[in-house]
């Protein structure tokens, strides 16, 4: 399959290589067609790696993973281009995190409305699947990582986007298909994105990333 990555960061390089691994071409996304992070990855992780701006990776994949930063996401796929998205799959796996003030981030959108939500309207045309916003970046690709099972949670409102969501993260990442949650519309973004603040707090608790929030499930009460 042919993979566009948007963003440069850890979250983005963490997948695009493993999806190279995998057997995927990945085109790496950014700013500029000459940016020097993009190249050097490019260069490492051989013949299935490419780079080039937001808009050449749009156009390449036939399925766009958004890994910019929240704040910015919503301007990076404009340069995108909606021609370039229109019918695809975007995976968005950004945050809308406002560090302005300091440590610990608020968030820029909440409650009523969530950046998935955002990106969704802003292009209508994209099939948005939230996933992967609630673990560390080593982790997206690692489950087994950490010790039993522990939960992935996705959202979109075309469930065959999902199901292809689904596929990757469970035959191309090695999440266990009963750990990864569908917990409904777009609109459940509101309550993933908003899981970020308290995993900001558990980073300073616990002063690592190697964690994740598993939910139990038992009987549903008689009576």
């Amino acid at each position: 399959m042919k993979i566009g990555i948007l963003g440069t960061g850890m979250v983005g390089e963490s997948l695009a290589t493993k999806l190279a691994q995998l057997g995927h071409e990945v085109k790496m996304g950014s700013r500029s067609a000459n940016n020097e992070k993009a190249a050097a990855w490019a260069r490492t992780t051989g013949a299935k790696a490419s780079a080039g701006t937001f808009a050449d990776a749009a156009r390449f994949g036939e399925l766009v993973f958004n890994c910019t930063k929240g704040d910015s996401s919503l301007e990076a796929l404009r340069l995108a281009g909606e021609q370039n998205l229109a019918g695809k799959v975007l995976v968005d796996v950004s945050n809308p995190l406002d560090f302005s003030k300091g440590m610990p981030p608020s968030l820029l959108v909440s409650n009523t409305d969530s950046l998935a939500e955002q990106i969704q309207r802003a292009f209508p045309k994209t099939r948005v699947v939230k996933a992967l916003n609630t673990v560390n970046a080593f982790l997206m690709t690692r489950p087994s990582a950490l010790p039993g099972d522990h939960n992935l949670f996705i959202c979109g409102n075309d469930a065959e986007a999902k199901r292809k969501v689904v596929g990757v993260l469970t035959e191309g990442f090695g999440w266990r298909a009963g750990n990864v949650l569908d917990v409904g519309d777009i609109t459940a973004a509101r309550a993933t994105e908003s899981l970020l603040p308290l995993w900001v707090r558990l980073f300073g608790r616990f002063q690592h990333a190697n964690f994740n929030f598993h939910v139990v499930v038992g009987p549903a009460p008689q009576g």
